[in-house]
């Protein structure tokens, strides 16, 4: 499943400065945006690193994230294990 642009996308988790939606769903692993709840950008996608055999956040260019924000997303990609 592809979600374009203008298509709602399924809301998969909030913390309480981040949005976690599903964009794609492959046949054995998923592609989540990393969403600014304040500004409604997206800031990341955590997708499926090949080489480490493991989900990884791809950053968007320029973004800063703090220790809370780490920790949530930290914790989501524990969730997809």
């Amino acid at each position: 499943m592809l979600v374009l642009p203008g298509q709602a996308s399924l809301k998969v988790k909030m913390s309480k400065y981040l949005e976690f939606e599903l964009l794609e769903q492959k046949p054995k692993t998923k592609v989540i945006g990393v969403i600014s709840k304040r500004h409604g950008d997206m800031i990341g996608i955590i997708k499926w690193f090949p080489r480490w055999r493991q989900y990884a956040l791809y950053p968007g260019n320029g973004t800063v994230f703090n220790a809370e924000c780490l920790n949530d997303i930290q914790s989501y990609i524990r969730e997809l294990r």
